[in-house]
């Protein structure tokens, strides 16, 4: 069952080591490692789950964080993701942007907390939301979900979104939803209205509302932060959640 669930964005910016001199995502690691480990205080936690989005979805994913993909993407913008390679063949797998950030969350808190992490595709239908969901809710042990996931990305005047005044509306639906614990705000996000405000967080965040829902509990929420300061929106937020 879920107990209690973090949500999280997934910026190149928040390795230090892409920062460079200056630390600009100093404000928003700090907030995104305090909702971690408010996750893993949780009383009685049995596992920590990590739902992020990918080009595909899939169970028991494990990888290394690359941190020059991960320098292109941030160059180039969400859709760069999955562009460039290492220069040297790789030893594992490289984990999707997604999980890189919250393997390298995780391990700034609490680097020996056990850990399962799985995919969502980032257009995943209500269908495929709703499997991946029970895959996550459907156990006996007591869950910790960490959820990765970007607002709207259209903020700026530049890339990697040109400004657009209907992400106002995608991302206030998203921060109320935080904010309240209502699930069924995230649930009922549109999936084609949120791919064209590039919400990358779209279908991890419905994975958590329908795993919540799943496990008949009821919401404790808080929302931790709300902004856009690279002209992407950035939630974190905590939810404890209780059986009903």
């Amino acid at each position: 069952m879920i107990v209690a669930t973090a949500v999280c964005p997934h910026p190149p910016l928040l390795l230090r080591e892409l920062t460079g001199v200056q630390d600009v995502a100093a404000d928003l690691r700090g907030v995104c490692e305090s909702a971690v480990s408010v996750l893993l205080s949780t009383p009685g936690l049995d596992r920590i789950v990590v739902v992020g989005g990918a080009d595909t979805s899939r169970g028991e994913v494990s990888g290394r964080v690359p941190t020059r993909i991960y320098a292109d993407a941030a160059r180039r913008g969400p859709e760069a993701e999955g562009a460039g390679r290492e220069s040297r063949p790789p030893t594992a797998e490289p984990l999707p942007l997604s999980l890189g950030i919250a393997r390298r969350l995780l391990d700034s808190v609490a680097p020996d907390t056990p850990v399962e992490m799985v995919t969502v595709a980032w257009d995943a239908s209500a269908e495929e939301v709703e499997r991946v969901a029970r895959a996550v809710a459907g156990r006996a042990e007591r869950v910790g979900l960490l959820v990765m996931g970007d607002g709207g990305a259209r903020w700026g005047v530049r890339e990697p979104g040109h400004l657009d005044a209907a992400s106002v509306d995608v991302d206030e639906v998203v921060r109320h939803a935080l904010a309240d614990g209502d699930t069924g705000a995230l649930t009922a996000l549109d999936p084609e209205e949120a791919a064209d405000q590039m919400v990358a967080g779209r279908a991890a965040l419905q994975v958590m509302a329908s795993a919540v829902v799943l496990g008949g509990t009821s919401v404790g929420s808080e929302l931790l932060y709300a902004d856009a300061p690279f002209g992407v929106t950035y939630f974190v937020a905590v939810w404890s959640c209780a059986s009903c």
